[in-house]
């Protein structure tokens, strides 16, 4: 059994650009989204470990006008943010999705300009301040700023849980990639169901000491 006191729920980018239609960049992960029913999935997984006493963190990312936090020449994905005009702060796009708005005694993480959810965060501040010990993760891009968290909170020595039908990216094959390749190596990938037992103590948890009830 996972500790829900000991445990957090950390979704990531859960913003218009990505999650609703109309978004600049809902497109792109339209066809995963759908294919996985995350979005759905994640207001499960957030509404019930809320209920079970677990921290719920909201990972958004924003950018001033101009995109001055980028530097002059950005590249990669990066360069796709600014070339689409994704996640302008105060912006209808870098809002958060009707389905994933932030309650009361939610906590948002703060600073995200990059890939990690740690990187120019307080999110590392957070979970060691509340004693977490376990994090699940869910979000966009599922082989992007997912797997990015996912790694760092790996080698923060978190026991991280990757929410594999809680994420999504820009195509099946990059998706299913990242989750049967990648995901094993850093987490252990579940999917919210199994997750919610494990945290409701229907289930034995993943192997590991950590942030486990007896």
């Amino acid at each position: 059994m996972l500790n829900p006191k000991k445990t957090a729920v950390v979704m990531i980018e859960f913003q218009n650009d990505f999650a609703t239609e109309g978004g600049s960049l809902h497109g792109a992960v339209k066809g995963v989204m759908e294919s996985s029913n995350m979005l759905a999935n994640a207001q499960e997984t957030v509404a019930k470990a809320r209920e079970m006493g677990a921290t719920i963190i909201h990972a958004p990312i924003t950018f001033a006008k101009g995109y001055p936090e980028l530097g002059d020449e950005p590249y990669g994905i990066l360069k796709g943010v600014v070339d689409t005009s994704s996640f302008k702060k105060g912006s209808w796009g870098a809002a958060f999705a009707d389905e994933m708005q932030p309650l009361e005694d939610d906590l948002v993480v703060e600073g995200k300009r990059g890939l990690c959810a740690f990187a120019s965060t307080n999110l590392d501040f957070i979970l060691r301040g509340r004693g977490i010990e376990n994090v699940a993760l869910g979000g966009f891009l599922t082989n992007c700023c997912v797997e990015s968290s996912m790694r760092t909170a790996y080698e923060k020595g978190f026991n991280v849980y990757t929410l594999t039908d809680c994420v999504a990216a820009t195509s099946e094959e990059e998706h299913r990639n990242a989750i049967e390749k990648d995901y094993p190596m850093f987490s252990h990938p579940v999917t919210h169901s199994e997750f919610l037992s494990f945290l409701s103590g229907e289930a034995e948890a993943a192997d590991g000491s950590r942030g486990y009830t007896e």
